[in-house]
């Protein structure tokens, strides 16, 4: 039995129609890769079939854990809960829509190899590929948000925290989630904050990334709240 290498955590929302293909996709890859590897879909108070299908699914792929919790607490929350209940010695989180595949976790090994135990995909450095855009609203809304993360949160020249495909050491999830509070859309802002608050550089190698038009990513004044709420932690020595 090969030793547990990597475990990819797949927070989910209703998503009984998009979870299966990404599970089937994420498996047919890691399958062949010669490592020990788990995956968690995590749900995050579905109320349609997200979970049954889930579970239905655990007779093809063996390596399937699926957990559910209700009610509904918020995309971080769920990340958090999967990065702390994962066993692999590196522990990878992506979107259940797939827009960033599995296999390019191959770009991280380098990175991890070099010693960081924080390497994230960025849509927004060299190298990066963007087949299908947001609208260019989106885009706009975007910059301005990473420009007030940036400002704020002292994650100057992170170009992209909102990219869902964030990898992490053992060492490294386990320490930050653990100290982690935001439930929301801005736990990404605050895992950085806190990786960086315990000593950890960031890597950011840049993804292909697929937008999809089905995206529940909104925008809400409360995200501004909430990265003012992180650098607060911050600054008051909460993530120490």
């Amino acid at each position: 039995m090969p030793s547990l290498k990597l475990s990819v955590i797949i927070p989910a929302y209703n998503e009984e129609k998009r979870l299966p293909k990404t599970l089937r996709a994420v498996d047919a890859y890691l399958e062949k890769q010669g490592y020990g590897y788990e995956i968690l879909a995590v749900s995050d108070g579905s109320t349609d079939n997200t979970v049954q299908v889930a579970e239905n699914m655990k007779a093809d792929i063996e390596n399937l854990r699926v957990i559910d919790f209700q009610p509904n607490h918020g995309k971080g929350y769920v990340v958090r809960k999967g990065m702390l209940e994962a066993k692999g010695e590196f522990r990878l989180f992506m979107d259940a829509d797939n827009a960033t595949t599995v296999d390019q976790v191959e770009n991280m090994w380098p990175e991890f190899e070099k010693g960081f135990q924080v390497v994230i995909g960025s849509r927004d450095v060299k190298g990066a590929t963007i087949v299908v855009p947001q609208p260019w609203w989106r885009r706009r809304m975007g910059d301005a948000f990473n420009l007030v993360v940036q400002l704020f949160s002292g994650l100057w020249g992170i170009w992209d925290t909102q990219c869902g495909f964030k990898g992490f050491s053992a060492k490294a999830a386990q320490e930050i989630f653990s100290r982690a509070t935001i439930d929301r859309w801005v736990f990404d802002v605050e895992a950085l904050v806190i990786a960086k608050k315990r000593g950890y550089t960031i890597r950011e190698i840049p993804v292909t990334w697929v937008n999809d038009e089905k995206s529940k990513v909104g925008f809400s004044p409360t995200i501004l709240f909430e990265v003012l709420r992180v650098s607060r932690n911050a600054f008051v020595r909460k993530y120490d």
